[in-house]
């Protein structure tokens, strides 16, 4: 049986599964070890995560990991990082209205390697 990451077509998310799994072993950090475990999965389970959620849910300053795509829905009022696979537009110009940052999956594993003080939302 084939496992999944062969079947997937876009080679960002391949490379992406195989840098979380090395980080994930260099570093000793289990949570990129999950995150590259459900970002194995089938497109349709990815995470699609709307801002009145990580509103909700997130801290002032705090960073927020995101296994799929973050959509514009509601209101954000918080200066928070978020980094995902996806981002809309709506949720990208209100992140950065509200001075959040927005960033890729791959920029959060360089900048954090241990994955510390990160909150995963799904």
């Amino acid at each position: 049986m084939k496992k999944t990451t062969e079947n997937k077509s876009n080679p960002r998310l391949t490379a992406l599964i195989v840098t979380l799994k090395d980080a994930s072993r260099i570093h000793e950090a289990n949570i990129w070890r999950e995150i590259a475990k459900r970002l194995d999965a089938p497109r349709k389970n990815y995470a699609e995560v709307n801002l009145s959620k990580i509103d909700r849910y997130a801290n002032e300053g705090e960073t927020i990991l995101v296994p799929g795509k973050v959509l514009g829905s509601g209101a954000l009022s918080l200066p928070v990082k978020i980094a995902a696979l996806d981002f809309s537009e709506a949720a990208m110009s209100k992140i950065t209205g509200a001075n959040g940052t927005c960033m890729t999956i791959e920029d959060l594993v360089r900048d954090n390697p241990k994955g510390s003080r990160v909150r995963i939302l799904r």
